[in-house]
């Protein structure tokens, strides 16, 4: 059973229950025990098609199978290399079982299928984790995407001087991905971080404490607009993007996108006056750590930021654990409605 959307309006979605395929040579089948669900995976939908990520998981022409982070439990085997019984975290069709082509690496396995043979191997890799489920396990699902998106977002752009601002602007500030960025931001010190929020979140950015200002997008031209800035726009709404770009106008020097929790919004044509707005691919990001620190020295730099993150997040963050299919569809349907409070955190099953 899987969660599919339908890739022409993603409002619309579906529970398949297609015939589990039968595990080939070098093959291996997980049980997905838990998943989270954020305005991230509405992130993954939208960009399904231009980033690929409906290709994870091929299946019928028009629908795409949702990708999630979870953990799973490998129950059959038909590689030599990985046995039954142990427990990954990775990415997931959002369903019950997953098969997929495997080869086992240092640090747990890999999808060699060929179709995945394009995908960034950070979206392909599994991590082998303990077999026994931590305090934790909820929060690093929520949270470990998340935080490494923004860990290498705010890494990009110190990498790249700030593009000479000291000054970073936020939208959906009090998405979970926002506050890691501006978790991030806050352990670099040095420059000034500001929240954009609805004026109904407020509330909530200011509790968080993470921002040095906090703003509703209702006053935006209130803002000082002399200082050098860069914008990270989360939450992908153009029209608002529109008034960050004309505000602060010549001080604008960088215009970072990454996600689209106002997604309605996402599509409305507007002009954007000054810097082009330029996606943020991470895995890009990644490689180039890789080469420059080395793959260890990238992964204890992220796993002790996460770590962090997930400590502090204890102060916010409320979890809530659902599990059957309308359990999943409610949580699907509530995200794309932009319904899910910002403090809750959905962890799924099937």
């Amino acid at each position: 059973m899987f969660l599919e959307i339908d890739r022409s309006d993603i409002r619309q979605r579906r529970m398949s229950t297609d015939a589990a395929p039968s595990p080939g040579a070098g093959d291996i089948t997980f049980k997905l025990e838990e998943f989270a669900l954020t305005s991230n995976n509405i992130s993954y939908a939208l960009s399904g098609d231009f980033l690929d990520y409906w290709g994870f998981f091929p299946t019928e022409p028009g629908w795409g199978r949702l990708p999630a982070m979870g953990f799973g439990t490998v129950v059959d085997s038909q590689n030599p290399a990985i046995p039954v019984g142990g427990r990954y975290f990775g990415f997931f069709p959002v369903g019950d079982f997953h098969t997929i082509k495997a080869e086992a690496t240092s640090s747990g396995l890999l999808d060699v299928g060929a179709h995945r043979e394009k995908h960034a191997m950070a979206y392909r890799g599994f991590d082998k984790v303990s077999d026994t489920p931590s305090a934790d396990d909820h929060a690093y699902l929520l949270l470990r995407g998340l935080l490494f998106t923004s860990f290498l977002a705010e890494d990009f752009l110190f990498d790249n001087g700030m593009f000479g601002a000291g000054q970073i602007v936020v939208t959906s500030a009090s998405s979970k991905t926002s506050i890691a960025l501006a978790h991030r931001i806050r352990a670099r010190g040095n420059t000034h971080c500001i929240g954009l929020t609805s004026a109904n979140n407020i509330d909530f950015v200011n509790t968080v404490n993470l921002y040095d200002e906090v703003c509703s997008y209702d006053d935006i031209e209130t803002l000082a607009e002399w200082a050098p800035t860069i914008v990270v726009d989360m939450a992908g709404n153009r029209k608002v993007l529109a008034r960050i770009h004309e505000h602060f106008g010549e001080s604008l020097q960088y215009s970072c996108s990454i996600g689209g929790t106002h997604w309605e919004e996402s599509r409305v044509q507007v002009d954007i006056p000054g810097p082009k707005p330029t996606f943020f691919f991470a895995p890009s990001q990644i490689a180039k750590r890789g080469k420059d620190w080395g793959k260890e020295v990238l992964n204890e730099r992220i796993n002790n930021a996460l770590e962090r993150f997930i400590a502090d997040s204890h102060r916010w963050l409320q979890v809530q654990v659902g599990s059957g299919p309308d359990a999943v569809l409610a949580v699907y349907d509530q995200l794309t409605s932009g319904r899910v409070k910002p403090e809750t955190g959905h962890i799924l099953s099937l």
